[in-house]
């Protein structure tokens, strides 16, 4: 038997270590047991992945809960399961597409009229690393969709969060932004050769930049915003990082990250952290590396270039206003009119096995 006992104590060392070291990097539960009995949520990408973890989560906590989604049947799906399952009769589906600037305000639009109060708005849809593909507008898939829609829908709902003050804006962003740049000359990839990663890593980056500068904007209105990084999460947001394409990855990578990912359910605890925990009320302008405050990449602390995409961007979806109207965001382009948009990969945010060996890589 003696001959047994070192494989095993190194067997049970290696798992032991590999128990804390992913409990470590999932950053467990969110410690607040906060309720929010009486509070309106919207979150978009909620049908799959952390998004709906994070409606579930929320509608256990009494919440009345709207889940904006672009493919309606499995939001449908999803919605009835968490009613189900949490008791909360009080759990939507909704139509939204954030790859359609003409989707984006018909939600909004329905959002402001049938809604009473949106006290937590939670921009949690994201498309990560596909092919060049353009929004429906003609927008790069992924600078449209993680920063342009949520840009546009959150700047629709300002006037109702503000009414429903003290409120709370949460933006997932990714650990990724640290390598992002914000290429002012050629935002969609018109110009230079695409490249999904660097796509992607922009798009991050953009909504960090996009917290900062919305948090000075409203200074004073009860309404708070912070960006936030789940951590590394197995959704299916990393279908395009190629992981699972070949066999040395799948056979010793996958397994791998499996050990050091952690679940939806985990993944979307630092959301809800960020929704309800009373420590947080009033504070802004933040970002969080799972549920600890961390200082962002120094490019994004830099106001000039926060300032700049934030005209930029109401420029390009319509928000700035010409002769006493509001532009049309829906007919705004950005270079040629975009193909048909395909928005298939939308899923909610937090990284993938893939997306750890993305960042790695990056």
């Amino acid at each position: 038997m003696s001959k047994y006992i070192l494989p095993v104590s190194v067997v049970g060392t290696v798992f032991g270590c590999a128990v804390l070291l992913k409990n470590h990097v999932t950053g467990g539960r969110c410690p607040s047991k906060a309720v929010i009995t009486g509070k309106t949520v919207v979150i978009t990408g909620a049908n799959t992945g952390i998004g709906k973890e994070t409606a579930k989560e929320l509608a256990k906590r009494g919440g009345r809960v709207i889940m904006g989604c672009r493919d309606m049947k499995k939001c449908e799906e999803a919605a009835k399961e968490i009613r189900g399952k949490t008791l909360n009769s009080q759990v939507y589906s909704c139509h939204l597409d954030l790859a359609s600037m003409t989707s984006i305000r018909e939600f909004a639009e329905k959002i402001n009229k049938e809604e009473q109060r949106v006290d937590v708005l939670i921009n949690n849809a994201g498309v990560m690393r596909c092919p060049a593909w353009k929004t429906e507008d003609g927008f790069d898939m992924q600078f449209g969709v993680n920063h342009l829609g949520h840009f546009l829908l959150t700047n629709l709902l300002l006037d109702k969060l503000k009414e429903s003050a003290p409120s709370r804006i949460i933006n997932l962003s990714s650990l990724a932004h640290i390598v992002g740049k914000m290429d002012f000359e050629d935002l969609n990839w018109e110009k230079k050769k695409f490249d999904t990663k660097q796509a992607y890593c922009q798009s991050k980056l953009a909504n960090v930049l996009f917290t900062r500068e919305l948090a000075k904007r409203l200074q004073g209105t009860g309404v708070t915003v912070n960006a936030v990084h789940p951590g590394v999460v197995a959704t299916e947001l990393g279908r395009h990082t190629g992981l699972h394409q070949s066999t040395f990855s799948t056979s010793v990578l996958s397994p791998l990250f499996s050990m050091l990912v952690k679940s939806p359910e985990l993944g979307a605890q630092p959301s809800v952290y960020l929704a309800v925990s009373e420590e947080l009320e009033g504070v802004t302008g933040h970002y969080y590396d799972v549920m600890t405050e961390k200082e962002p990449a120094p490019q994004a602390l830099d106001d000039e270039v926060a300032r700049k995409l934030w005209e930029l961007s109401s420029s390009l979806v319509g928000l700035e206003k010409k002769t006493g109207e509001q532009t049309d965001g829906s007919k705004t382009t950005a270079g040629v009119k975009g193909r048909a948009a395909q928005t298939e990969t939308m899923q909610t945010h937090g990284h993938s096995p893939g997306a750890a060996v993305g960042a790695a890589t990056v």
